[in-house]
C-alpha cells in the first residue's frame, strides 16, 4: 500500500507547522554584519596592503615565502 500526500505551503508555514522559530531577523542580522565585515577587510586584499604588510616582517617573509614557491615547484616536477 503506497500513501502519497502532497503539501503545498510556504517555507514559513512550514517552520510554524512544525514549531520551528522564525530566524529570519537573525539571519538579516548576520549577513548585514558579515557584510560590514568584508567591506571593511577588502583593502586587506589589495596587493599593494598585502607587499606592505609582507615587507613589514622584513627579509624573513620573503625567504619564506620563496622557500614555499621552491617546495611547490619541487612537488610539481614529481
Amino acid at each position: 500500500m503506497k500513501v502519497k500526500i502532497d503539501i503545498d505551503c510556504t517555507p514559513a508555514e512550514a517552520r510554524a507547522f512544525f514549531g520551528l522559530p522564525d530566524v529570519t531577523a537573525m539571519n538579516d542580522a548576520m549577513v548585514k554584519e558579515m557584510t560590514k565585515r568584508m567591506q571593511e577587510n577588502v583593502a586587506s586584499l589589495e596587493p599593494e596592503a598585502l607587499m606592505r604588510n609582507w615587507m613589514s616582517f622584513g627579509g624573513q617573509m620573503q625567504d619564506q615565502f620563496a622557500s614555499l614557491m621552491q617546495q611547490a615547484g619541487k612537488t610539481s616536477k614529481e
